[in-house]
């Protein structure tokens, strides 16, 4: 269901400057041609990420954190950039547009509405704000196309190149089976607790590499109930663990282990014991979606450069 939030992707990219341990307190943190963008509108987007940093390092986090902030700001800038063009020249989305983009969605993930719905509350979202979210991209895309040449021709050739460079996207069947021992991290854990709990899970790393049999040292030390299957997970598709721990395990070839990963669990060493549907569906087969893929590609681009050139042109005050 990953590729149902296509259309909101852009919108909720991370963005920076605050620790969340300080008190917010609402002020101007940006003045864009004369507009205004307030620190609780950045706290609103920054709030999910938060749970994303996860470091004992308090300088480190603090680091992290001011990234956040810094990009959901400049997400922002671009938004109210946006909206002040789609004001500015008028552009307006109907109701049957945004139902036939909905129903686009659905027709390509294979989606019926409860699935779309459960898909969006998993995400925090309501139909209607995803509704919303369809009818500022709408109109966004309108606003490329008013603004922004696209050429629309588009030769073999550069489709299938675009094929083989984004090959992932169309390997639908994919799935992977990692194997894990965790160390689970309590939440009210004090540094030097955590600074333990690593120790244990590299020690036990450590005589994995040595040569003992990863299977029975998850059976002996992890804190998972999949200890009892000696660590085996089972297989999951794409966006069904955490992005921490997925992103190590798709890194890992069959076979290999993986260092120590640490997610809002804990501590976790992973295998990966076996990937399956690595083979792409052919080029012919999805020629069509190739073609609108490689369109929306192109779009982004010209967004790009249209946004670094609106912002060349306007009057543009940072206070974060």
């Amino acid at each position: 269901m990953k590729r149902i939030f296509y259309l909101l992707a852009c919108l909720l990219l991370l963005i920076g400057t605050i620790s969340s341990s300080d008190a917010v307190v609402d002020r101007v943190v940006a003045v864009v041609n004369q507009e205004m963008i307030t620190l609780s509108e950045v706290e609103k987007w920054v709030k999910p990420f938060q749970e994303q940093v996860i470091t004992e390092d308090r300088l480190e986090k603090r680091e992290q954190l001011n990234e956040i902030y810094r990009k959901v700001l400049e997400r922002l800038i671009e938004e109210k950039l946006i909206d002040q063009e789609v004001k500015k020249n008028g552009i307006k989305i109907s109701s049957k547009e945004v139902e036939a983009t909905l129903e686009e969605v659905k027709r390509r993930n294979a989606a019926t509405q409860e699935d779309l719905e459960r898909a969006l509350a998993k995400e925090g979202l309501t139909l209607e704000a995803y509704k919303k979210q369809i009818e500022k991209d709408l109109q966004r895309r309108k606003l490329i196309h008013w603004s922004v040449k696209i050429e629309t021709k588009v030769g073999e050739k550069e489709l299938r190149e675009f094929y083989q460079k984004n090959i992932a996207r169309y390997r639908p069947h994919e799935s992977y089976r990692p194997g894990h021992i965790l160390f689970v991290v309590p939440k009210e854990a004090t540094p030097e607790e955590v600074k333990e709990i690593k120790q244990k899970c590299q020690t036990v790393l450590e005589k994995i590499k040595a040569g003992n049999d990863f299977g029975e040292m998850a059976l002996l030390y992890s804190q998972d109930a999949s200890n009892k299957d000696r660590g085996d997970l089972g297989y999951f598709k794409k966006g069904e663990l955490v992005p921490a721990f997925e992103r190590e395990a798709l890194r890992l070839k069959v076979g290999e282990v993986s260092g120590i990963v640490r997610t809002e669990f804990g501590f976790h060493i992973i295998k990966l014991l076996d990937r399956k549907g690595l083979e792409p569906i052919p080029f012919e087969q999805v020629r069509e979606r190739v073609q609108m893929d490689y369109f929306e590609s192109e779009m982004e681009k010209a967004f790009k450069q249209y946004l670094s050139t609106l912002k060349e042109k306007s009057i543009i005050e940072i206070k974060l």
